[in-house]
């Protein structure tokens, strides 16, 4: 079912689309090395099977998964033979790609750059993240889109007509139960055509001596529509950031719905657990300080009843965050300070700050002229410096007018302002 010709492949139009570079390099039989990123079944091997067949190229094909160093020897071996003998190139076709190691990356490098073949990688990850930066200056990347449901369709219509076992067949399938093939295959041609195959085995009716593939047949064949997700992949944290942005947001209907398909993937609750408590501080804060016990008391029914259970509450806290008022006020003073505090000179404790638990310590005026605050009226020592002199003026936290953080923010400006007076009356 695989095509073998740009004209019969199916997608990939914001690349391959007649008079782009990519499509008149492939027709030329001049193609560049390069990467193929994108998602299962969207077209990497096949694109690369037709550019070897444009350039009259050895194609040699290996799996990072399963190759190691000495099929890349060996590879690079025939690729040289080859060249010596007949003249003729190679195209060294690696699928992911990222699962090779630096030092096994860097090993293509040489060979790219003399010649000794071209270059082409396949990945589902960010070549960007997962691919090094030696690779990336030779091979340009591409990135290859999800199929739409139209070209899903198509693809199903292209193995109907020419693949050799169910072209000679007569086969009963209408446009809508390819549509509902194209819609479960979720971008990936790979799998419509795997449902398609599926699907047809099961719809051989003896009677007739047909097959018809119908709606009955379909409900046997076709997934529930699960996520596509991987934990370890692009997707995993596309869910957890739409997830993330939706609850800071405000947004909790779009909240649930992507906790629920991290759910439907087989994803961790408890990991949305933890991510809900980062949210409590970096993006509530003390605007709404319950968000923090909420999230951990979701956590905490996770691990006292079970997943059932579990789950509706980190749905709950889901929903409780989201509504919450938000505030970063915390999360930018903390890193701010972290960084002051890494960064700036050494200042030395101010004496009045400073503990005194011998005599001498004491006679040296430590902590003499510190004020205990519960002896202030209103137990607030106003005009009192906490920081090293040379930063006293200094402020981290700038409280919202959200939340409770709108009467925090009210309470500090009221200590100030007492401060202030404080320091007014000391110099008069």
């Amino acid at each position: 079912m695989r095509p073998t010709t740009l004209a019969h492949y199916v997608g990939q139009s914001h690349i391959l689309s007649k008079g782009s570079v990519l499509y008149r390099a492939i027709a030329s039989g001049r193609c560049h090395s390069l990467i193929l990123w994108g998602p299962p079944g969207v077209g990497k091997t096949t694109l690369a099977q037709i550019i070897a067949n444009y350039a009259d190229a050895e194609l040699i094909q290996l799996s990072a998964v399963s190759a190691g160093v000495k099929e890349v020897r060996e590879a690079v071996i025939d690729a040289k033979n080859q060249l010596a003998q007949t003249g003729k190139r190679t195209l060294l076709f690696v699928d992911e790609v990222h699962r090779f190691n630096k030092s096994q990356q860097d090993g293509f490098l040489p060979h790219i750059e003399d010649g000794t073949f071209t270059f082409i990688g396949a990945t589902t990850e960010n070549p960007s993240f997962a691919l090094n930066n030696a690779i990336l200056s030779r091979a340009r990347v591409y990135t290859l889109q999800p199929l739409d449901e139209a070209e899903l369709i198509q693809v199903q219509k292209d193995a109907l007509a020419r693949d050799v076992q169910l072209s000679k067949h007569a086969i009963e399938i209408d446009h809508d139960a390819l549509n509902l093939i194209a819609k479960a295959a979720s971008g990936d041609a790979r799998k419509a055509l795997n449902l398609l195959e599926q699907a047809i085995d099961l719809g051989f009716d003896p009677d007739i001596n047909r097959y018809v593939v119908n709606e009955a047949i379909l409900q046997q064949v076709l997934p529930s529509q699960l996520s596509n997700y991987d934990n370890k992949g692009d997707l995993y944290y596309d869910l957890i950031s739409a997830f993330h942005k939706s609850v800071r947001g405000s947004a909790p209907d779009a909240a649930l719905y992507w906790y629920c398909k991290i759910l439907a993937g087989g994803g961790d609750p408890l990991y949305v657990a933890r991510r809900l408590l980062a949210i409590a501080t970096e993006d509530i804060g003390n605007a709404d300080p319950r968000a923090m016990q909420v999230a951990l008391n979701a956590w905490d029914i996770y691990h006292r009843v079970g997943p059932s259970e579990g789950e509706r509450a980190i749905a709950q806290a889901t929903l409780y965050l989201a509504s919450a008022p938000k505030s970063n006020a915390v999360y930018m003073a903390f890193n701010q300070a972290k960084h002051d505090a890494q960064s700036d000179p050494n200042y030395p404790v101010p004496e009045h700050l400073r503990n005194a638990p011998t005599k001498l310590m004491k006679e040296m005026g430590f902590g003499e002229e510190y004020r205990y605050a519960h002896n202030e009226p209103g137990a607030f020592a106003a005009g009192e410096n906490y920081f090293p002199e040379a930063i006293h003026e200094r402020q981290y936290y700038q409280p919202t007018q959200r939340g409770l953080e709108k009467q925090i923010a009210e309470k500090l400006e009221y200590l100030k302002a007492q401060d202030l007076q404080s320091t007014k009356k000391r110099y008069k």
